[in-house]
C-alpha cells in the first residue's frame, strides 16, 4: 500500500512538474519552431517547378500555384477572410492593364485569415507576391527566390499560427495573409488591395512584406546569417524597434540596414508590395536577401535555394508578427508618409 501511495505521489509530482515547464515554454519559440526547412523545400520544389510554368500573372501556371496554396490553406483549416466570398480577390485585366498595356489576362489575389480574439478590427497583413516571370523562348523562368521563398513562407507562418490558435495562443489582433499578383508588372496586386481593402486602411495595424528570402547576395558571401530590412523606421519607431527586438531576442539574424537609405540609388523601398501600404499611411516592413546573379534568370532554381537561411528568416518575420498581434497597444505612426 505504502509503496503503491508513493508511485501515485510520484507520478502527480512528475506531471505537476511537466505542466508547470510546458506553462512556461515561451509561445513564440514554441510556435516559431513550427516553421521548418524541411517544409519550406517541399512547398517551394512544387512552387517553383517546371509545372507552374514560371507563374506569369494571370497565367494557367499561376493559377495552378494559386490552387495548391488554397489546397494547403484548407487542409490547415485556415479559411479565407471574413467579407469575402473565396480566396480569390479577383482583378479584372482592365485594371492590371491600365498603366502600360502588357496584355495580361484577369488574374487574382489571394487571401486568407485568422481573426483576432480580443482586436479582431484592427488587422496585421503579411504580404508577398507569388508571381514570377513565365516562360522566356521556350525557357521556364522559375522564380524560387523570386519569390516562392516569400511565396512558402507565408503558408508556414500561416500555420504555425493557427496551430497556436488550435492550441489556446490565438493571436489578440487578425492577421491577413496576402498572396499577391502583378508584382513583376509593375505591383498590380498590392495596389489593387490598397486601393479595394476588404478591411479599412484605418485598421490595418501594419504590412510584413517578404520578397526574396532564400539566397545570399554579394555583399554576404561567407555567411546567409543576415537579412536586408527596408522600411520599419520610416513610418513608425515602434515597428523597428519591434523588428529589432524579436531579432535579438530570437533570431539573432544581422539586420542589415544598407538598402533602407532614402538615398538608396537602387530604391528597394518603392520596388515590392509593402510599398503600397506604406504610402497609404500602413508601418510596413520588408525582409529581402539582396539580389543575386540568378535573379530574373532561368537559373533561380529551388536546388540553389538555402533553406536554412529561409527558414530563419520566415521565423524573423512570423515573430515580428507576433508581437504586433499580442502586444497591449497598436504600434503608432509617429513619421509623415515618405
Amino acid at each position: 500500500m505504502k509503496k503503491a501511495l508513493a508511485i501515485i505521489a510520484f507520478i502527480s509530482t512528475f506531471s505537476c512538474f511537466a505542466q508547470k515547464k510546458e506553462a512556461n515554454i515561451d509561445p513564440t519559440i514554441q510556435y516559431m519552431n513550427t516553421i521548418t526547412a524541411e517544409k519550406l523545400k517541399t512547398r517551394l520544389y512544387i512552387i517553383a517547378s517546371d509545372e507552374m510554368e514560371g507563374r506569369d500573372t494571370g497565367s494557367k501556371g499561376q493559377k495552378k500555384a494559386g490552387k495548391y496554396l488554397i489546397e494547403q490553406y484548407k487542409k490547415s483549416q485556415i479559411s479565407f477572410p471574413k467579407g469575402a466570398k473565396n480566396y480569390y480577390q479577383p482583378i479584372p485585366a482592365a485594371y492590371l492593364n491600365a498603366k502600360r498595356n502588357e496584355n495580361l489576362p484577369d488574374s487574382e489575389n489571394i487571401w486568407t485569415y485568422i481573426k483576432g480574439s480580443e482586436k479582431p478590427d484592427e488587422v496585421i497583413v503579411i504580404s508577398a507576391h507569388y508571381d514570377h516571370v513565365g516562360v522566356k523562348n521556350g525557357d521556364v523562368y522559375n522564380g524560387a527566390d523570386d519569390d516562392g521563398s516569400g511565396t512558402v513562407a507565408i503558408l508556414q507562418i500561416a500555420e504555425a499560427f493557427q496551430k497556436a490558435k488550435k492550441e489556446g495562443h490565438g493571436p489578440k489582433r487578425s492577421l491577413l495573409f496576402l498572396h499577391v499578383t502583378g508584382e513583376e508588372h509593375g505591383l498590380h496586386g498590392s495596389r489593387f488591395y490598397s486601393e479595394n481593402p476588404l478591411f479599412p486602411i484605418s485598421n490595418t495595424v501594419a504590412d510584413i512584406n517578404i520578397d526574396m528570402i532564400g539566397r545570399r547576395d554579394v555583399e554576404h558571401t561567407n555567411t546567409n546569417n543576415y537579412v536586408y530590412v527596408i522600411g520599419a523606421d520610416r513610418l513608425s519607431t515602434d515597428l523597428h524597434n519591434i523588428t529589432v527586438a524579436q531579432n535579438e531576442k530570437y533570431t539573432k539574424l544581422d539586420l542589415d540596414f544598407k538598402f533602407n537609405d532614402p538615398k538608396d540609388p537602387n530604391h528597394f523601398y518603392e520596388r515590392s508590395d509593402h510599398y503600397n501600404f506604406a504610402k497609404n499611411g500602413i508601418p510596413a516592413v520588408f525582409l529581402f536577401n539582396g539580389v543575386h546573379a540568378d535573379y530574373h534568370q532561368k537559373s533561380d532554381e529551388p536546388n540553389k535555394i538555402e533553406y536554412d537561411a529561409l527558414a530563419k528568416r520566415a521565423q524573423l518575420a512570423f515573430t515580428i508578427a507576433w508581437d504586433l498581434a499580442n502586444r497591449p497597444d497598436r504600434i503608432v505612426v509617429d513619421k509623415p508618409i515618405q
